[in-house]
């Protein structure tokens, strides 16, 4: 049984009967560190066959409310992956330049070259959920006049990710996308938690607190875009929350599976190519 879901076709979603906390598949932490360790090595593999095969690239997507562990997922689950072959970019409040330009500009500017793998903190999905909270926000992207933020406007904006979303994987991009799902409890637990803490007050921002309270704005509009957003090629991945452990571990889990099913092999060399190594090999005294 999976710890997770996969949505890959329009349908009706609703967060709040969409469980963030699973029973986990393993009994101890022992079990834990070695399944954990086990899906490290297997990325760790298939990067190497991703940067030798060099035609591919994978994009990993994080998406989340505040406290989900977006940040811890990565430090844990991507610990083996060698960062020479990996890029991790935070979508941010978006600069001057950026907003002189589309909102999806901005993308391809952070996207990894062949062979590697690009981790999206947060990421162009922003232009859809904190705009869609906060539309006020539009008003600095210098939109045509005219332009009203109704439901057509947002139809539009997902088909244009969509669009883009396919666009890239013909030209050889995977795109991975995960939804971590916490439970506005577990959120003020973790919150909480960071004001108790010496070590964590530096996470503590005026930003988390304020945007707590618009909680249900934000749900509905991660469900509208997650709807409005999979593709075969590009599904959602929603991983229960709650549980850190769990949560990291279904994640890695759900990379290695996508990893394994690129098929990525390493370079066939032609027959001149090899002739020419034997004779460089000759060579060497």
């Amino acid at each position: 049984m999976k710890d997770y879901i996969e949505i890959n076709a329009k349908k009706h979603l609703s967060l709040k009967n969409t469980p963030v906390k699973l029973k986990p598949r393993y009994n101890s932490d022992q079990e834990y560190k070695a399944l954990l360790d086990g899906n490290r090595s297997h990325l760790e593999e298939y990067q190497t066959l991703l940067y030798a095969n060099h035609k591919r690239s994978v994009i990993i997507i994080f998406q989340g409310m505040d406290t989900a562990g977006k940040d811890g997922a990565i430090k844990h689950v991507m610990s083996g992956i060698n960062p020479q072959g990996c890029s991790v970019v935070s979508f941010k409040t978006p600069t001057s330049s950026e907003l002189d330009h589309d909102f999806l500009w901005k993308v391809n500017c952070a996207l990894p070259a062949k062979g590697q793998i690009g981790i999206f903190n947060r990421s162009y999905y922003e232009e859809a959920l904190i705009t869609r909270v906060h539309p006020e926000l539009l008003e600095k992207e210098n939109l045509p006049s005219g332009k009203r933020h109704d439901e057509k406007f947002w139809r539009l904006r997902f088909h244009d990710i969509v669009n883009h979303e396919k666009y890239l994987h013909r030209q050889g991009y995977e795109i991975i996308k995960i939804f971590i799902h916490i439970s506005k409890d577990e959120q003020k637990r973790r919150l909480v938690d960071r004001f108790a803490n010496p070590k964590k007050l530096w996470k503590i921002s005026k930003s988390d607190i304020r945007e707590r309270t618009f909680w249900k704005k934000y749900q509905r509009a991660y469900e509208e875009c997650i709807r409005h957003t999979v593709s075969k090629n590009s599904p959602w991945y929603i991983v229960p929350g709650d549980n850190k452990e769990s949560a990291r571990l279904s994640i890695s889990q759900i990379l290695v599976d996508r990893l394994k099913d690129m098929q990525l092999k390493y370079p066939q060399l032609k027959r001149e190519e090899i002739k020419k190594l034997k004779k460089m090999k000759s060579l060497l005294t």
